[in-house]
C-alpha cells in the first residue's frame, strides 16, 4: 500500500473530502509522525501501534569481505511495535489463509 492509495481510501471514506484535501491530510499526517520521530519522541496510535526511536550501542562486527574485525558505531533506530488488536487481527487473517 502507497500513500497515493491511503489517500485514496481516505476520499472514497469521507465525504466531504476532496481528493486534493484527502492527499494533503495524508501527507500532513506522515509530516507529523516524521517531525516527532526526528526529535526522538514516542508515537502511540492507539488501537495501531506505537513508533519509537531507540538507541543502538556500538558494537563490533566483521567486514564480509575482508573478515577484518570492525567497530560499528551507535545510532538511532526507528522501531514499530503493533497493538494487540492489530496482532490479533493479522493471526485470524492468517490462519484464514492457511
Amino acid at each position: 500500500m502507497t500513500k497515493a492509495d491511503i489517500a485514496r481510501a481516505v476520499y472514497e471514506r469521507h465525504g466531504g473530502l476532496s481528493s486534493r484535501e484527502a492527499a494533503r491530510l495524508v501527507d500532513t499526517f506522515f509530516q507529523l509522525l516524521r517531525e516527532r520521530l526526528i526529535k526522538g519522541e514516542k508515537v502511540q496510535i492507539t488501537g495501531f501501534g506505537t513508533f519509537l526511536v531507540k538507541t543502538r550501542r556500538e558494537r563490533r562486527g566483521r567486514n564480509p569481505k575482508t573478515g577484518d574485525i570492525i567497530a560499528i558505531r551507535s545510532r538511532k533506530s526507528i522501531f514499530f511495535r503493533s497493538s494487540p488488536q492489530v496482532e490479533a487481527a493479522a493471526a485470524v487473517s492468517s490462519e484464514a489463509a492457511v
